[in-house]
This record gives structure tokens, sequence and C-alpha cells, in this order.
């Protein structure tokens, strides 16, 4: 039964907690497999060696240093999925009946609404521009050498 956030918040956390697993579960495999990918890369990089050499903790040479170099194609990839998660939002709010956005527009694509689906469009699409900004400035976070 859905009720309003403002009304019952911890009611809403446990309602949302299925479909957003649902979601999330479908990147993380791919996610987790360029982040291993990515980590073993710079593992073997010349500034991690530097590192070792320099004396420092193997803690803080995987933290500080592969960690943070492998980030950069990860956060590439969590900014494209959320397209994929985006159409998985349709799906999901169908299967556990959840009114939202997805549900929005699919009811107004059957019904032919135009000006509706169009509007849910241009959101979703603010969304994805939005989400890929953010990871453009998350880039020069990441990595200093990277300037805009």
């Amino acid at each position: 039964d859905w009720v309003d956030f403002t009304e019952d918040p911890l009611k809403n956390l446990a309602i949302v907690i299925f479909p957003a697993g649902v979601l999330a579960y479908a990147g993380a495999a791919y996610t987790a497999r360029i982040m291993r990918s990515a980590m073993l890369e710079v593992l073997h990089s010349d500034h991690v060696r530097t590192a070792r050499a320099k004396g420092l903790r193997e803690r803080v040479v995987i933290f500080r240093h592969v960690f943070r170099s492998a980030l950069i194609p990860v956060l590439t990839v969590v900014g494209l999925q959320l397209g994929t998660i985006l159409g998985g939002a349709i799906v999901a709010e169908q299967i556990f009946a959840i009114p939202g956005m997805g549900l929005f527009a699919l009811e107004r694509v059957i019904a032919r609404d135009y000006p509706a689906v169009l509007m849910v469009t241009m959101i979703f699409a603010a969304m994805f521009m939005i989400v890929t900004l953010l990871v453009d400035v998350l880039y020069t976070y990441v990595d200093p050498r990277i300037r805009y």
C-alpha cells in the first residue's frame, strides 16, 4: 500500500528496498568486473611501484593510489548505466506497483498522450545530462591531471 513520503518515511523505505535492489543488481556485476580490471591494470603501473618503493603501507598504496586511479573507468560505466536504470525503473515500477515516472510514462504511451510522453522523455534526458555532468566533475576530483 503506497503512502506519501512525508506521512511515513520508514514504510516508503521498506517499499523501495526491493525495486532499488533489483535495479542495482543488474549493473553491479558489470561495475565490479570493470573495477577489477582497472585495479589489476593500475597495480602494475609505475606510480604504484614508486609508492611502494617509498615505503608506504600496502593499504595506503591500494586506497590512495590504485583505487583512485581505477575509479576513472568505473565512473564512466556508472554514468552510462543510468540509461539502463531509467529503462529498468519502468519495468520495476510495473512489477512492484509503485506509482512513479516510469509507470506514468507507460500509461501515457498507451493512452497516446504525446505531450506527457514528451515531458517524461525530456525529464529523463535532463536527468541523464545532469548525471553526465556530475561524472565529468567527479573526474577532476578523482584525477587531478584532468582540467576543464
